[in-house]
């Protein structure tokens, strides 16, 4: 850790791993890992749990295995593996050796399921999912036994290898832990551990046409990693006697601790894999790393930084309690990081013709501004100013409201780096708008004040010559509720869904912004504060005729202030 860095805060999971170290429980190693399925891209609260896991083995010297949980090959696809992949190493981490996959052990979670069956402690079941349904009970009434729970060990033994032989169709059997029906805890009700399914998985190919279930597979790889402390969210907290069931019944290698926290909740957006899908799925979005997405491409497509992510997850904290987040607490992290970090430049978004009669045809002054009004090891850029330059729309008013401080007819305003200048006249075309302003310059007010009166506006602005062609992306909050799902059913209507609260303003496209010239040669990942806008970066849809921005956050944050 740098002397700049702050150091991470205490937590439950902390003060846990200080007293293992302190008793010399799994010999003072601390070994972490974490296990995605490779179903979909990660999204804000995976980079929390990677932040986590990383951090924790980075901080106490040991290791973080990074560990694909691919056992369902229907839903998992290379896409996600290479996504997940570069996720992790761009939020700054690095894993032990190569990365894992649950497949790599098939064999040995095989093997593991052999001898439960020796042990009397496994079964095949051949109930139908709609018998095994009625037979598990509920919440409040006890399960039943299965009437092939007594079968003998060696008809468990065959009928096992016959399901690996692909002799059975799909939900004919499933190998089932015999634990306690009447458990109250329903995971405990002789779980499945393993099912049939016969297609072609992408790490091992046809080998295996049974696949094991998650809680059955975690914990084993896990013991078989030498994992000391596997983290998980508290949706799991449920699931930990069977975790700790399967490695007390088997002589594995170790008996890993699995500890719960709480998953992050950030408002006005949604972390489920399964419904971020939808999304791709059904168009809603361009993509899994569509801006406006909360998946960890989505948020660096848009220019959220590492280190703003990293210190977002590092605020919000570790806990066992569960709670929603506001997005503003990350946008506040983005705004922190950017604001140093950014280099300043002019952009208009919605641009207005300005022609300056006082100006000469052919006059070009070059103009000298500060990339970062703080930080003078960025340099300078040149800004020319010409005859014709364009402002924002938003920065002129015919007829202004009260206190208004930009341009107006024979009001002042300041150019930002530049000249006051005056508008003498207003042109508009046939229907009424509003299509250009003739203005005059005071030629004694560049870098200093105007004699005898006070200009109070500064407004940014860009020259027709020399200035290149932008398409700007303004990007908002992908719903209008703060809470989706919570949203859809209080909703009276019982056919409510979230989808029904997409924000239909989540994405506005300017296409005729005109962009500085030292904007030019930005390349994709550049991130840029627009000078009274806010923060943009560079697309990788930018071409050479064109560049895209997409705003990454505003100046400020606007969303309470507006009602919305």
């Amino acid at each position: 850790m740098s002397d700049t860095e702050t150091k991470p805060s205490s937590n439950f999971i902390r003060h846990i791993i200080d007293a293992d170290i302190s008793s010399n429980k799994h010999n003072g190693a601390v070994v972490t890992r974490f296990p995605p399925e490779p179903n979909g891209y990660l999204h804000i609260g995976h980079a929390k749990s990677i932040c986590l896991n990383f951090g924790l083995a980075e901080d106490y010297k040991g290791r973080c295995n990074l560990r694909f949980d691919d056992t369902n090959p229907e839903k998992e696809d290379m896409e996600y593996i290479d996504s997940i992949k570069k996720d992790v190493s761009w939020l700054g981490f690095e894993w032990n050796d190569e990365p894992k996959f649950s497949s790599d052990y098939f064999q040995q979670l095989y093997d593991y399921a052999v001898e439960l069956i020796k042990l009397g402690k496994a079964y095949v079941c051949s109930l139908s999912p709609e018998e095994a349904r009625e037979y598990r009970g509920s919440l409040t009434e006890a399960g039943k036994d299965s009437p092939y729970r007594e079968q003998s060990v060696e008809e468990n033994l065959d009928l096992f290898e016959r399901m690996k032989a692909g002799e059975f169709d799909e939900g004919a059997k499933v190998l089932r832990a015999k634990i306690d029906m009447a458990s109250a805890n329903i995971n405990m009700r002789d779980p499945i551990i393993y099912r049939i399914r016969k297609v072609e998985h992408h790490q091992t190919g046809n080998a295996w046409c049974i696949y094991p279930m998650y809680d059955y597979t975690h914990c084993l790889s896990d013991a078989i990693e030498g994992i000391t402390h596997s983290l998980c969210t508290l949706e799991f907290e449920d699931h930990r006697p069977l975790y700790d069931w399967v490695l007390d019944q088997l002589q594995t290698p170790c008996h890993p601790q699995q500890i719960e926290f709480a998953r992050l909740n950030l408002n006005y957006t949604i972390t489920s894999k399964r419904k971020l899908k939808l999304l791709v799925d059904d168009k809603h979005v361009t993509g899994w790393d569509d801006p406006r997405m909360p998946t960890i491409s989505g948020l660096r497509r848009r220019g959220y930084t590492a280190a703003s992510i990293r210190e977002f997850s590092e605020r919000i904290g570790v806990t066992k309690v569960d709670g929603v987040v506001d997005m503003g607490t990350l946008e506040f992290c983005i705004r922190e990081d950017l604001e140093s970090s950014a280099p300043r430049a002019m952009c208009v978004i919605n641009p207005l013709k300005v022609t300056i009669e006082s100006w000469a045809d052919d006059q070009v002054e070059e103009l000298s501004a500060p990339c970062h009004p703080k930080d003078e090891s960025m340099g300078r850029r040149s800004i020319k100013m010409t005859k014709v330059i364009y402002i924002d729309r938003s920065d002129f008013e015919e007829v202004p409201p009260p206190k208004y401080k930009r341009l107006t007819v024979d009001k002042e305003v300041r150019l930002r780096n530049s000249y006051v200048i005056k508008c003498n006249k207003v042109i508009k075309n046939d229907a009424g708008e509003v299509i250009e302003l003739i203005c005059s310059h005071d030629v004694d007010t560049l870098g200093k004040k105007p004699e005898g009166r006070k200009v109070k506006g500064v407004i940014h602005w860009v020259s027709q010559a020399y200035s290149v062609p932008a398409e700007v992306r303004i990007y908002d909050r992908l719903f209008s509720a703060e809470n989706p799902d919570a949203a859809a059913k209080q909703h009276d209507d019982e056919n409510s869904h979230f989808l029904d609260f997409l924000n239909p303003d989540s994405l506005q496209v300017m296409p005729d912004a005109r962009a500085e010239m030292s904007l030019a040669t930005s390349q994709a990942g550049d991130s840029y504060q627009f000078e009274r806008e806010g923060y943009f970066t560079t697309d990788a849809d930018s071409s050479a005729d064109k560049l895209v921005f997409n705003r990454t956050v505003s100046l400020r944050d606007s969303w309470v202030k507006v009602g919305k």
